[in-house]
């Protein structure tokens, strides 16, 4: 591959952020062209950089890296993400893929292979932990790991574990921090009876009873940070 590759590199972590760019300063395939701590800002570098391969935390600032990619990949789908990030398990994986992930890796992967992922995406490739698929060795992988989960991964028909709305997210993160749905409906300005459509959607595309449940889901994933905490 004789082109560079353009790097953006996402995460609130500054030292992790360092480390990610000293590792893929010293491959002269790689050029990272721009760093970003919060999912915002991210957005905004995207058009101005133009990256090949964007390195996406998920628990971000603002807004997460899952809500990030797909804003991203809807206006810019040429361009590939890479989720790096502490929450490792096959549910979170599909959400990755949903919104147009083209890899999934823990932090701790290793040097070599996050440049041979690097590599791999940009060519059209999927990869998840230093697993390096194709298209449909990356349905095969989805379908053993959460198989009870069935239905094409990109079908508009299935609902399962479709990712939630940007209005979705925003009342999960407020049912997150104790409000109710009468508390939550006036502090967006919307009815109590929006917010309790966007719940009954909420409850459904995460297969859970109750909006505790729901809170649960999204702190254990890291989609919504508590204020004041650090993942």
């Amino acid at each position: 591959m004789s082109e560079q590759i353009k790097v953006l590199i996402v995460d609130d972590h500054p030292l992790f952020r360092q480390g990610l760019k000293d590792l893929l300063d010293t491959d002269p395939i790689m050029n990272v062209i721009g760093e970003a701590a919060d999912g915002e800002v991210a957005i905004e570098m995207v058009y101005d950089v133009r990256p090949d391969v964007i390195l996406m935390d998920i628990n971000l600032p603002t807004i997460n890296g899952l809500q990030v990619t797909r804003k991203i990949k809807t206006q810019l789908p040429d361009v590939k993400v890479i989720m790096i990030t502490g929450y490792d398990d096959a549910e979170q994986v599909f959400h990755a893929f949903r919104v147009g992930a083209s890899a999934y890796c823990p932090k701790d992967v290793t040097p070599e292979s996050l440049t041979s992922i690097i590599q791999a995406v940009v060519t059209g490739k999927y990869a998840v932990g230093e697993k390096i698929m194709s298209y449909d060795e990356l349905l095969a992988w989805i379908e053993q790991k959460i198989g009870r989960f069935s239905g094409p991964l990109m079908g508009d028909s299935d609902e399962l574990f479709v990712p939630l709305s940007p209005r979705e997210m925003e009342i999960l993160e407020h049912v997150t921090k104790g409000l109710s749905n009468k508390e939550i409906a006036y502090k967006l300005g919307i009815s109590h009876q929006t917010v309790k459509n966007h719940m009954t959607a909420i409850l459904r595309k995460l297969r859970v009873d109750d909006r505790t449940q729901a809170a649960v889901y999204a702190l254990r994933h890291g989609w919504v940070r508590l204020e004041g905490t650090q993942p």
